[in-house]
């Protein structure tokens, strides 16, 4: 029996208000380490105004976003939405600008495009729609072939655009979706064991630069004017620090690491605002972390929980990578931290797949007198 249609004030009283705080809160912090750097760099002013416009804009999208039945456009669309992605990372191929052996970015005027922020959301909602089909028979080989396809026709197509970072993040949303929709653990234990016995043939076929990354990336003192001098430079920034930090117009550490503002602003945000300061980040993106896995538990449809935990592994594997980088414990790879590094497709990106998330809070009441699987 379906219930009267709700109005959209009935509807945003329904938004997680818990997780846009952590998110308001996260960007508050990134908008207020650019302006503290803002004097400090070439085009400082213009990457203030450009963060905070678009996590102005991210918040409206988010709530736009939230308004549209996931349910309703995933049974609809999700095959165009595949055709969608692959069209988009295609353009990219096609159109982008490359920059050090990848194409990352399409121009559009005085503007840099990066699409796979955007075709993350868009693969997060046809991978959940296609395990929600596929979900009462997840460890038939005959599904798992139909799944690999389905994401590793995204993944190949970032692996040729040279994004290993996104990449790799697109590999961690299908692996937790996997396992979020009931994958068996020996699947997951096969494939890396697949991996670990596979190394030694793939090794020696990785370009000195890809190797160099990543042994830098664990011990950047091998090569610490070269390879390992961003990582290097950014844990010194942050050991700068202290608990408090410079302040938010101080420190000085920062400006040693090339290109901080994108990949290594949590550094610049440590060395302002201190331990405290990345502790505060650490407790919002856990707490907002908590509320979409609870939102997920509690989801109408398998579906809808599969969206969300997508979305988590957004969260944990950009935050957990990222964080890695900027302390020299892991390789640069090339990706952001949610909510802090600067970029308007990274931060209006990450507001329209909380979108997502508040979509299947706001769509889990849709239906009275009817139990359905979640």
């Amino acid at each position: 029996m379906k219930v009267f249609s709700t109005s959209i004030k009935e509807k945003l009283k329904r938004l997680d208000f818990v997780i846009i705080g952590c998110a308001v809160g996260m960007t508050a912090l990134s908008v207020l380490t650019l302006y503290g750097a803002k004097d400090n760099y070439a085009y400082g002013q213009r990457m203030f105004i450009i963060q905070s416009f678009a996590a102005l804009l991210g918040l409206v999208c988010m709530v736009i976003i939230s308004l549209i039945d996931y349910d309703a456009l995933i049974t609809k669309f999700w095959i165009p939405i595949i055709v969608l992605s692959v069209a988009l990372i295609g353009a990219v191929l096609v159109l982008g600008d490359k920059t050090e052996n990848q194409t990352l970015y399409i121009s559009i005027g005085p503007l840099n495009l990066q699409v796979s922020e955007f075709v993350k959301s868009l693969f997060i909602l046809s991978f959940a729609k296609h395990l929600d089909l596929l979900k009462e028979k997840i460890n038939n080989p005959h599904s798992l072939v139909m799944l690999a396809a389905h994401a590793g026709l995204i993944i190949g197509m970032m692996l040729i655009t040279g994004d290993l970072g996104s990449t790799l993040v697109f590999m961690a949303i299908a692996a937790f979706m996997l396992f979020a929709a009931g994958l068996s653990l020996w699947y997951y234990v096969g494939i890396a064991g697949a991996l670990i016995i596979a190394t030694p043939y793939i090794w020696p076929h990785l370009s000195e630069y890809q190797q160099m990354r990543i042994l830098c990336g664990f011990d950047p003192e091998i090569d610490p004017m070269r390879y390992g001098y961003q990582s290097l430079r950014s844990r010194e920034a942050i050991s700068a620090g202290g608990f408090w930090g410079a302040g938010i117009m101080g420190g000085s550490e920062y400006l040693n690491i090339p290109v901080a503002t994108t990949d290594f602003l949590f550094s610049v945000m440590c060395e302002k605002l201190g331990f405290f300061g990345a502790l505060v980040y650490i407790i919002l993106m856990c707490t907002m972390i908590f509320r979409i896995v609870r939102i997920a538990r509690t989801a109408r449809k398998d579906a809808g929980a599969f969206i969300c935990v997508g979305v988590a592994a957004i969260l944990i594997t950009q935050t957990t990578e990222n964080m890695g980088m900027c302390l020299a414990m892991l390789p640069v790879i090339g990706i952001t931290m949610p909510f802090i590094s600067y970029g308007g497709s990274s931060m209006l990106a990450i507001y329209c797949a909380l979108g997502l998330v508040q979509s299947v809070r706001l769509h889990n009441e849709k239906y009275f007198f009817e139990r359905e699987d979640a």
